[in-house]
């Protein structure tokens, strides 16, 4: 008896719902083989593709969903699915796919703000600094008492180098009534930046501390679970020993199951502009910020029932069982950026898998792992000054002092782990990135068994037109500068609320 194509749509939300991908998908892809051009029924099923990490095949769905959409607004002049679908591309970072639909849309309906508006975020991710700031205009020409836009307008002039018209705009948007907690936080955030900029330093810390303040009204932050990663972080420290980590030092692994390169340390260390570096070398591929560790988290908990912590986990685990969970994070590589990856050194950068470094240890025990360090007084101002998607860390960079607590607790659980791995590691200063750059970085590329490269000096040039996940997407994709380094001295008064804190990590790395 054939199935009709409603009850295989509502099948494959009710499997959604439960969480069941595997069902969901053999739904949707059952209603799209009866209705391919059905734009509902494609969106679905890319959502659903994406979700289970086959985000090219996924993105593909999605784009044409939008087409589809497009074609049929023609009709009616009515883009708002259309920009519905633009908004899950960029949630899946395609830029260049939300950038499309975003210029039909335009054409078909040039009085929707939503459009330019997604429109910018697009360039601007892609480092297109002009043409973000001419629709972050056009959307404000049509909506200029939206104080939300006002604030994309100036946060994009910020990025083209017109502070001082960003820091008018958002001193006018603050005196604006009714604003909403998070209007209030994003304004108050980047006059921030601007002031900062501008050298106005004394007014710029004024304006963190007052988004410090309304951040814990922020729906997004309210729903994060802020002891999640001190507890993980007390955890780890406590139960992973050295026999444990070094279970699986001298296994011989599969060829067909290397290890990769981890590229670690905090947020704001300088993760991005090694990643662009070393990913200029075309023998290195970049895997950018992804969830590869905690898709192989969820799965070892899943053979576990998720009984005990994850250090217990792993202490019951037998090769056959670490054998298939280095299957299981390369086959998602796979998935997620094809075959690709085949040829070149896997370089797995996503900065806060540091929490999970004990899980990388006895997994990749044959991995190699370059720990980024930075000056911590310049890292906490940057991690303050920097507006953050909402997460169980980010959420601990809200005030000045949380932020440097939470520092001291994942370089905490990095003074007591680093004399217990059984991988190669080496620690690598950002300043020395900054100031001493081919001698600097000549020392990773042969730890990591690589022949220097020339090319690579020219890393900002292919962040240009690239989708980069890191808030420093932007700083990236312009020659190397150095005025961020020592920038902590212009809030030097500020530091005497967390000095306790960050003194025994300025005494161990040695910054004066």
């Amino acid at each position: 008896m054939s199935i009709s194509i409603n009850e295989c749509m509502r099948l494959g939300q009710v499997a959604i719902q439960n969480k069941n991908l595997p069902d969901a998908l053999h739904w949707f892809n059952l209603a799209a083989k009866e209705t391919p051009k059905d734009p509902q029924v494609l969106a679905c099923l890319g959502q659903a593709l994406c979700w289970q990490g086959k985000r090219e095949e996924g993105l593909a769905h999605l784009r044409q969903s939008g087409h589809l959409l497009a074609k049929k607004a023609r009709k009616n002049r009515d883009v708002a699915l259309v920009m519905d679908l633009a908004d899950q591309l960029q949630h899946w970072n395609d830029y260049q796919g939300s950038a499309e639909l975003c210029k039909l849309a335009a054409q078909i309906n040039p009085n929707y703000p939503r459009s330019f508006q997604l429109l910018a975020l697009a360039h601007s991710r892609l480092n297109q600094k002009k043409p973000a700031l001419i629709a972050g205009k056009q959307a404000l020409r049509l909506a200029p008492d939206s104080a939300m836009l006002n604030i994309l307008v100036a946060t994009l002039e910020i990025a083209d180098g017109q502070t001082e018209s960003a820091r008018q705009r958002l001193e006018k948007t603050l005196r604006m009534p009714l604003l909403t907690p998070e209007e209030k936080f994003r304004a108050h955030k980047e006059l921030a930046r601007a002031l900062d900029k501008l050298g106005v330093y004394d007014q710029a810390f004024s304006h963190l501390q007052a988004a410090g303040e309304v951040s814990s009204r922020l729906p997004e932050v309210q729903r994060q679970d802020s002891r999640l990663v001190p507890g993980m972080l007390k955890t780890n420290s406590t139960e992973f020993d050295g026999d444990l980590l070094g279970r699986w030092a001298k296994t011989q692994f599969p060829a067909n199951q290397p290890a990769p390169v981890f590229l670690l340390g905090f947020m704001r260390t300088g993760t991005t502009l090694t990643q662009e570096v070393l990913g200029a070398h075309p023998g290195v591929f970049v895997a950018d910020e992804t969830d590869l560790v905690v898709s192989v988290v969820r799965e070892l908990q899943r053979m576990f029932n998720q009984k005990g912590s994850i250090p217990q986990m792993l202490r019951q685990l037998d090769l056959a069982g670490v054998l298939h969970l280095r299957s299981f994070y390369w086959q998602r590589a796979k998935a997620l950026f094809g075959d690709s990856i085949d040829t070149r050194l896997f370089l797995d950068k996503t900065t806060m898998n540091s929490i999970d470094l004990g899980l990388i240890n006895c997994l990749f025990p044959d991995a190699k792992l370059v720990f980024l360090l930075r000056d911590p007084r310049d890292v906490c101002l940057s991690c303050f000054m920097q507006t953050m998607i909402p997460t169980p860390s980010t959420v601990h960079l809200l005030t000045w002092q949380d932020t440097a607590a939470f520092y001291a607790q994942v370089m905490n659980w990095w003074a007591t782990i680093k004399p217990k791995l059984s991988m190669d590691f080496i620690e690598f200063r950002y300043e020395d990135a900054v100031f001493d750059f081919e001698p600097a970085f000549r020392k990773v590329f042969d730890f990591m068994g690589l022949e220097w490269d020339p090319k690579v000096t020219d890393f900002h040039k292919n962040a240009i037109g690239k989708v980069i996940a890191s808030p420093s997407f932007n700083q990236v994709a312009q020659p190397l500068y150095s005025s961020s380094v020592g920038r902590w001295k212009h809030y030097a008064n500020e530091y005497r609320a967390i000095a306790d804190t960050l003194q025994p990590f300025l005494d161990s790395y040695g910054y004066k």
